[in-house]
Parts: structure tokens; C-alpha cells; sequence
């Protein structure tokens, strides 16, 4: 099968990201590993993150790539397999994935869509921001700690109780990474 992937540079990009294992928390459980794994990969192929969220077995962002590079595939590759050395080797690994000395951490293959508008930027800010509360994993946005909503609404992007909610959840204005 022949995947077809929108290359565009300097493009703004919607990404869905899957462990392989979709009934586990590791991606939450480590997440001081992920956010150091994005960070090392965004130091050395910049990218702007617009927002991101981490679920326990999944993540959505949505990332600008600098004006001269179209190459995500690259950063996807890196930050996936810069978190996978550090992790311990528990997980079941086929033996398609043995043979090939792969991890069985990750789906091979990710979402990405290109943003097109405004309103389709919009759209996708939305629905990484609204996912935990889409999933059941807690009543208000708000209460999410994983994820770039706190610091977006420090910078006046979304209010505190945007989606439902109170005022009196504290937000940090710091990055999200």
C-alpha cells in the first residue's frame, strides 16, 4: 500500500500519534521522558508547537515547521525512537518487529493533515485541547496537566473554563515544554 503524505514547507501540521498498545498509560507514565525526547529532537529540526496533548496511550499536536523544511517524518522518527531507548524493554514484540530489532512501543504510522485555513487551524487547536475530556479522563479541560492549554490560556488564547468548568483551577503560563 502506498501512503501519501502533504509535504509542505514551513507547513503547519495536525499529527495523531498512537502507541501500539492502546490499553496502556506509558505515555503519561513517562511523560518527563517524552517531553525530554521532543525537546532534544525540536533543538536540533526546530519546529513551533502551536498545542499539544498526551494521553495515556496517545497524543495530538499541532506543529510548524520551520519555512525552508517539510521533513515531520524525520522529527516523528527521532522523537519516537529517542523516547524508546530510554524506556525498558516489557513490551510484546512480534516477530515481524524481532526481526526487524524494532520496539513494539509504536503504531508505525501516524495521522497528519495539513492545515489549510484559519478555521481549519482553529478546528484542530480545538480538538487537541477538548481530547481529554472527549475520552473521559476528566470533567473540565482544565484538569488536564498534559497539555498545552494551560499555557496557551495564560497567554489569553482560551479562557480558564473554556469547554465547561470553573475559574478556580490555577493554570501555569510556562510552555508546555
Amino acid at each position: 500500500m502506498e501512503y501519501r503524505r502533504i509535504w509542505h514547507q514551513g507547513g503547519t501540521y495536525f499529527f495523531t500519534v498512537n502507541l501500539l498498545n492502546r490499553q496502556n498509560d506509558l505515555l503519561v507514565r513517562h511523560i518527563q521522558i517524552l517531553r525530554e525526547a521532543i525537546q532534544k529532537v525540536k533543538t536540533k529540526y526546530p519546529f513551533k508547537i502551536h498545542a499539544w496533548v498526551v494521553l495515556p496511550e496517545h497524543m495530538h499536536c499541532v506543529l510548524e515547521l520551520p519555512l525552508n523544511d517539510a521533513d515531520y517524518a524525520l522529527r516523528w522518527r527521532l522523537i519516537k525512537s529517542t523516547f524508546s531507548k530510554v524506556i525498558d524493554k516489557t513490551e510484546y514484540r512480534s516477530s515481524v518487529r524481532l526481526q526487524r530489532n524494532e520496539r513494539g512501543i509504536w503504531q508505525r504510522r501516524y495521522w497528519a493533515h495539513l492545515i489549510v485555513d484559519d478555521a481549519d487551524y482553529r478546528a484542530h487547536m480545538d480538538y487537541v485541547h477538548i481530547n481529554p475530556l472527549k475520552h473521559g479522563l476528566v470533567k473540565r479541560v482544565q484538569d488536564w496537566e498534559f497539555s498545552s492549554f494551560h499555557s496557551l490560556v495564560g497567554k489569553g488564547v482560551y479562557p480558564i473554563d473554556w469547554a465547561g468548568g470553573s475559574n478556580d483551577h490555577l493554570y501555569s503560563d510556562k510552555d508546555w515544554l
